[in-house]
Formats: C-alpha cells, structure tokens, sequence
C-alpha cells in the first residue's frame, strides 16, 4: 500500500494510526500542502479533489476521504475494531468522530483560512476564526466524553473517535487553543499516546517533518 500524504495533516495522520494500530504496512509519499504539490496534475490523477490522504491499495486502487479508508481498514482488517458491535455505541462513536470530520477540520482547512483572511483583509483573521470553531467544537466533544467510561474516549480500547480527536488536538494547539479546559479529552488523548501506535503517527516522528 502508498499512503499519500503530509505530516502536517490531520486526515493523513489519522489513517497512520489505523494503520498501526492495525500493523499494515504502507509507504508514505508527502505532498507539500503549502507548496501546494497536491494540486500537481499527477495527484489530481490520483485524487481530483486535490486533498490528502489518498490510500493506493496493492492492486493499484485509490481510496480518499479518511474516514472512508479507515472503513476500509477496518473491513481487511477487523482487528482492533475502529467501531463498536453495538449499534447504539457505533453511532454514538461515529457522530464524535464526524463532529470532528465534517465540522471542525473542514474550518481549519488551509484553502479556507486564505479565503477567510483574504475577505477580511487580515492576514490572522482565518486562524483566528479556525481556533474560535475549534474551541466550540471541542467544549461539545468534551460534554459527550463526559457520559462515556474512559480512559479512551468511549471505554477501554481505542475507536474511531479517539482516531479522530488526538490529531484536531495536536491541531487546537497551533492554533492557541487553551485544551486546559477540556480535561476529559485530555485523558483521552493521554490514553492514546502511550500506545505506540499512536505515539509513532505523530507528525514530528514522520519522515517529511520540518
């Protein structure tokens, strides 16, 4: 498999979790994002969104959008499961995860923070505006951690939702979000670190880290 990729990526570095959380092996190829190499027409072939990841499977398909790999993962190989048997504790687990997919890290995303600071004139006006969606994000992600057994985000083992939340933290922080406040996503997230899945698909243990 080829992961493509960027360290910096919070989607990207989530399937590097999965991955090693689920010990398959896959090459990394970087694409710069703020060179702007993922819009060259050779990853357009791969990927026409433009966007990292994309996974290349080893018959040569491609896969993109992270949490649709991480199903995909997750079906060659089920073990550990990224989602609970349960239907209720699924869903409970994928509306976490999707909090963070499809409304906070689109908002962060590096096209929209130019876009943002360029309607407003202000070269700190899109990150600004990233940190104040995130910290909003996160208070709610803290209230639905809250009702659920630890030390994980949703009990003892790792889930999607765990995937999720330690790279939109890793994230809040360069964005000068105070995480203090949100304690129980912390323990989550301090759960998640002392697996060494978790600890080697960091952005600064990868090989295009700057």
């Amino acid at each position: 498999m080829i992961l493509h990729g960027y360290f910096r990526s919070s989607a990207a570095w989530r399937i590097r979790i999965v991955l090693a959380l689920k010990g398959i092996e896959a090459e990394q190829v970087s694409h710069h994002l703020r060179l702007g190499e993922q819009r060259s027409e050779r990853f357009l072939a791969l990927n026409p969104q433009g966007l990292v990841p994309a996974l290349e499977t080893d018959d040569g398909t491609v896969l993109t959008q992270s949490l649709a790999i991480i199903e995909y993962l997750d079906a060659i190989q089920p073990q550990p499961p990224m989602v609970p048997a349960d239907p209720v504790k699924a869903a409970r687990v994928r509306a976490f995860a999707l909090a963070i997919a499809c409304d906070i890290h689109p908002l962060q995303n590096l096209r929209i923070l130019k876009k943002v600071s360029a309607l407003a004139g202000d070269d700190k006006a899109g990150p600004r505006w990233a940190g104040e969606v995130i910290a909003d994000g996160l208070a709610a992600l803290e209230i639905m951690a809250a009702k659920e057994p630890g030390p994980f985000c949703f009990g003892d083992a790792p889930t999607l939702a765990d995937v999720c939340l330690v790279p939109q933290l890793g994230n809040a922080r360069r964005f000068g979000v105070d995480v203090d406040a949100f304690p129980r996503l912390l323990a989550a997230e301090a759960a998640c670190l002392a697996l060494d899945a978790f600890a080697s698909a960091a952005p600064d243990k990868q090989p295009d880290a700057e």
